[in-house]
């Protein structure tokens, strides 16, 4: 058996949004080697039901296991809401997400205790922002679904009047409650900050899930004796829907860290039907938010 500690970070997202984490991941950790898989043939996640979303990730998740990675990092906000907990069951290794640890910066940061999110449909329907702040019950949590964000992250479009337009009215309601703070409950979103910089000025304090997620990947593999040595790391990026379409977004928004993308050889389920179950194991329980 080789060493684990050699092996990569398995990470997963819909599209390039997880991007966002793999590139904290990658700063904060400098010796460790990323494996990452895009679903972009069955993206956007954020408008299917929580039922397709669990089917899709555990299909994603299944491979990078054969992979042989050493941890699973949902790099998806949908993802996290709809299959954690059966992740964690179905896995012999921990496996990371991105909801808690935007909740826990956010009551760092909120100075009122009126915070904001925007997120998917999926996220939004799932209740697991409200349920990421149970610890936190002086917080005053305003959720908005701003589906459409996705799509402007995926044609590469950052900047324009059409998504200043579609900001304002996603972010109406959660200026009229007088949030202080506000959740990019998608990875997609803080490829956005400039827009979302522009609407909401500086009244907000905007908080990305990502680095405060590449810290909770620090802390496990460190607690786990799963931390790589120093080398030269090696990062490999699939996608399940056009590669050169991926690569030439993944370059602008992450860097020249991705040389090439390989097609991701998955059976693309339909969603109907989870993947059989998996020998359950004892679950790793992420640190939460502190009361």
């Amino acid at each position: 058996m080789g060493d684990v500690s050699s092996e990569s970070i398995g990470i997963f997202d819909s599209g390039v949004g997880g991007l966002t984490v793999a590139r904290a991941i990658i700063d904060q950790l400098p010796h460790e080697s990323v494996l990452y898989v895009a679903d972009t043939a069955r993206q956007p996640y954020g408008p299917r039901s929580i039922a397709e979303v669990r089917a899709y990730a555990l299909e994603v998740m299944d491979h990078l296991v054969e992979h042989d990675v050493k941890m699973l990092v949902i790099a998806c906000n949908s993802a996290s809401a709809a299959v954690l907990r059966d992740a964690r069951e179905r896995y012999r290794l921990p496996v990371v997400e991105v909801i808690q640890p935007a909740a826990r910066r956010a009551v760092q940061a909120t100075r009122n205790g009126r915070v904001g999110v925007i997120a998917t449909k999926a996220t939004i329907a799932s209740m697991a922002y409200d349920d990421a702040f149970a610890a936190a019950p002086h917080v005053r949590l305003t959720g908005v679904a701003a589906h459409r964000l996705v799509e402007f992250v995926e044609r590469g479009e950052t900047m324009s009047d059409e998504l200043i337009e579609v900001l304002r009215e996603y972010l109406h309601p959660i200026m009229e409650a007088g949030c202080d703070t506000l959740i990019l409950g998608c990875t997609h979103y803080p490829l956005l900050t400039g827009a979302i910089s522009y609407v909401v000025g500086d009244t907000m304090t905007l908080v990305s899930s990502a680095e405060e997620t590449a810290k909770d990947v620090y802390r496990v593999l460190h607690d786990r004796g799963l931390a790589s040595p120093e080398r030269t790391p090696r990062h490999r990026f699939l996608a399940t829907g056009d590669t050169t379409l991926f690569a030439t977004l993944g370059r602008r928004f992450l860097g020249p860290e991705i040389e090439a993308v390989e097609p991701a050889p998955l059976g693309l389920l339909d969603g109907e039907a989870s993947p059989p179950p998996r020998t359950p194991r004892p679950p790793y329980e992420a640190p939460r938010i502190p009361s």
